[in-house]
């Protein structure tokens, strides 16, 4: 057991460590939803095709799937508690800069450059949650860690609410977000945690060279990029399925973001007692297995309620997938980290216009059977991944 443990003052110096965490997660989330709900205002602005949308969200998923080595020669070189304050502050900068993008091959390099920033606070912030803070204090975290991140969104999407009622200038709604965003960044950078508390197997693998991924690695790299195609492609294809396929009014429709957000941040929220209970490989098995048979119902029977019920059963399943895939690849290394860190970024960012183009190809119905399909690829990684006891189940 690690000593901090066993320090009288090591709960209150988790609370506060988990607190400044959280701050960068919620920071993640607020940055992505902000910019994700002024995308008709930028079409708009920029005199843009669909198609052309479609290439300004794929450029931020391409931004993030190269950023592998840079971010792990990051890692190295800075740690993760350099590496997410400082991408943190870069992804604050990059919505004013969306903003005053003059034309679309601007906005091209901004989002392309937003997506090597996402890669690595999403490494930065993953490292501090399950290597520092999770292994460090023997205490799960992580489910918690990742319901901030859609915590952040929501707020993001209220924030983007009420701007709009005052004015309709991205600018100005930008401009309020990135101070919202330098107050979590100022919170999160006094409480992070040192790089070499998780214990001596992740540091002398970020001080050695790169190698190849094992197979428990890849295994985890395909479980997480299914697991953030599910996650990402139900808060981007939601309403429009439910307006379009299942027939409902304007007024409901917005209600399938809702279902899924909310159940997504209400299991994060008691996913880590599941952790500790029955272990992560079961968690993750499960879940996927619910999300997978809840969207196939969805699908088959029809109806507003019916897929309201679905998407329930999706944000409830794949809410903690990602939380136990980090903290396993956590337990692997920094490099095994960054490269699952990568493959989920690349996930939640190209996977929306991917299911896109299946909608395009054949109908909106089948970009959904592409999410389930995602969500039962998971469950099958799950039993190829080599788990080991996280937190709390540790002791």
């Amino acid at each position: 057991m690690s000593p901090v443990v066993r320090d009288l003052a090591a709960p209150a110096r988790f609370v506060r460590a988990r607190s400044a965490i959280a701050a960068l997660f919620c920071s993640l989330g607020f940055q992505y939803a902000t910019w994700a709900a002024q995308i008709p205002a930028i079409k708009k602005d920029l005199g843009l095709t669909a198609g052309e949308v479609g290439m300004l969200l794929m450029a931020a998923g391409v931004g993030s799937a190269v950023s592998f080595p840079l971010v792990a020669v990051a890692m190295r070189r800075l740690g993760s508690r350099r590496l997410a304050p400082a991408s943190q502050l870069g992804l604050t900068l990059l919505l004013l800069a969306l903003a005053a993008a003059p034309n679309y091959p601007v906005a091209l390099l901004v989002m392309c450059v937003d997506g090597v920033l996402v890669g690595c606070l999403n490494v930065a912030m993953n490292a501090q949650g399950a290597a520092a803070l999770e292994a460090g204090y023997a205490r799960n975290a992580m489910a918690r860690l990742h319901a901030t991140f859609s915590g952040g969104s929501l707020l993001a999407a209220l924030l983007a609410s009420g701007v709009r009622t005052l004015t309709p200038s991205v600018g100005s709604h930008f401009a309020v977000a990135a101070c919202v965003l330098v107050l979590l960044g100022g919170y999160a950078r006094t409480g992070l945690l040192p790089d070499d508390d998780p214990g001596e197997g992740p540091r002398k693998q970020a001080r050695g060279r790169w190698t190849l991924p094992s197979r428990v690695t890849l295994w985890m790299c395909c479980a997480m990029v299914f697991g953030t195609i599910a996650e990402g492609a139900m808060n981007d294809w939601s309403t429009l399925y439910l307006r379009e396929i299942a027939q409902a009014s304007a007024r409901t429709a917005p209600l399938g973001i809702a279902v899924v957000s909310g159940t997504m941040v209400l299991a994060r929220l008691f996913a880590d007692g599941r952790r500790a209970r029955w272990g992560d490989g079961r968690v993750v098995l499960l879940g996927s297995a619910l999300a997978a048979a809840g969207l196939a119902f969805a699908l088959v029977g029809g109806g507003v309620v019916t897929a309201l019920v679905g998407f329930a059963c999706v944000g409830l399943g794949i809410a903690a997938v990602t939380p136990c895939v980090y903290a396993a690849a956590a337990k692997q290394g920094s490099d095994t980290l960054t490269l699952v860190a990568a493959m989920g970024t690349t996930g939640l960012l190209a996977g929306p216009p991917l299911i896109g183009f299946v909608a395009d190809a054949s109908s909106l119905a089948w970009g959904m059977a592409a999410v389930a399909a995602s969500a039962a690829v998971v469950s099958l990684c799950s039993t190829r991944i080599r788990w080991t006891p996280t937190g709390a189940a540790a002791r």
